[in-house]
């Protein structure tokens, strides 16, 4: 059988754990927020390594099917556009918190 070229989306995984105290809370989604941002920014650099293996496949000649090529790229880009709306959201988030007068 042929083995599937798209890979189907995963769910992102957050960490389990009760919350206790207030600064269990802070200190877990402190985590939380860094281990999101910082897969996201592996994602950008694996996409980018795995498109660019490609392109040099194709480059080289060494590569069986062409249209890989375009679906790395493809997901190059989806990856690097989800990690900046991440961003912009964060950013709009902080911007918010910062407008809340105590």
């Amino acid at each position: 059988m042929a083995t599937e070229f798209i890979t189907p989306i995963q769910p992102l995984k957050f960490g389990s754990g009760g919350i206790k105290t207030s600064n269990s809370v802070v200190e877990e989604g402190t985590a939380l927020f860094k281990d999101i941002f910082s897969d996201m920014v592996q994602n950008v650099k694996d996409t980018q390594k795995n498109l660019e293996d490609k392109q040099y496949l194709l480059a080289t000649g060494q590569i069986d099917d062409a249209h890989t090529v375009p679906i790395a790229a493809a997901e190059a880009q989806l990856s690097v556009d989800l990690l900046v709306q991440l961003r912009n959201k964060a950013v709009e988030a902080y911007n918010e918190l910062m407008r809340i007068s105590l």
